[in-house]
């Protein structure tokens, strides 16, 4: 996890983007590339060029039609799986914007010392 950026439901999608990426560019110089769904939309791609990170949109096929896993996409929906295990992220519990960063980046800790430990369940879960 390199940055966390919590907004109002209401704040569009482009703007989201251009914050976390200028908050992923001014905390590590080593990413390179940042994909996104199609609800960002070409300012987020030109700002990942000024800030050195190549942005690349990435699209469901038109030819398909039904429901079709896009690989790349799952690894965001594993990750809000993965917060909506922690209680207080299920909801927005929070007053503040710090506190809800804070939540999420407690919950990502969790999961990667749980992958490191080699533990097969999440120590809440233990009694």
């Amino acid at each position: 996890m390199i940055a966390v950026v919590v907004v109002a439901a209401s704040a569009h999608e482009n703007t989201v983007g251009i914050t976390l990426l200028d908050k992923v560019a001014a905390d590590t110089d080593t990413v390179e590339k940042a994909l996104v769904d199609q609800g960002f939309k070409n300012a987020v791609v030109a700002h990942g060029q000024k800030v050195g990170i190549k942005v690349e949109i990435v699209e469901r096929n038109p030819a398909q039609t039904g429901f079709v896993p896009i690989p790349q996409r799952w690894i965001v929906e594993r990750v809000y799986g993965i917060l909506i295990l922690h209680r207080r992220l299920v909801r927005d519990y929070e007053h503040q914007h710090r506190s809800s960063e804070s939540r999420v980046y407690w919950a990502m800790t969790a999961v990667i010392l749980r992958r490191l430990t080699g533990a097969t369940a999440p120590s809440w879960h233990t009694a």
